[in-house]
């Protein structure tokens, strides 16, 4: 089975769990780079701002097609109460590409529910499995048992 782990992430802790999601499974690994800066505090107010508008912004050049693989773990922080922007934008820009998929929602600590049902609304189909974790689990590793579950 081919599989593939995109991602974005502003401060590290969604890449963590994508990285150790594509680790455990020998997947290939998908940074997905806004041409807009969401970096610092300006960053994170038009964070907030993109995503509750789900604007759909520009992305610098993909290395994968997810139409190649059997399972997509598509990963985004919580901003705003929705999926960041850059993940939104992903999604638009593949419609029509995913055959599987698993979402992975990192945040503060609320908004897991209504992020997931925006990335299937997108998606256009329901997720096999999700995971949500806070940033607090992520940085102290304390998600180890919660992904086995989830990438099983």
């Amino acid at each position: 089975m081919s599989i593939l782990v995109a991602y974005y992430s502003r401060t590290n802790v969604t890449k963590k769990v994508a990285e150790s999601i594509a680790n455990q499974l020998d997947a290939d690994i998908e940074e997905i780079v806004p041409k807009v800066k969401y970096d610092g505090k300006i960053g994170y107010m038009r964070g907030g701002k993109d995503a509750i508008s789900e604007k759909i912004i520009d992305l610098d050049s993909l290395k994968y097609n997810p139409a190649d693989y059997d399972l997509i773990y598509l990963g985004t922080p919580v901003w705003a109460g929705r999926a960041a922007t850059p993940v939104i934008s992903y999604i638009k820009q593949n419609e029509g590409s995913f055959n599987d998929v698993k979402f992975f929602v990192t945040a503060g600590g609320s908004g897991f529910e209504g992020t997931i049902e925006q990335l299937g609304k997108y998606v256009g189909k329901a997720p096999l499995k999700t995971l949500s974790l806070t940033t607090k689990q992520v940085k102290r590793d304390e998600f180890k048992d919660e992904l086995a579950s989830f990438i099983e």
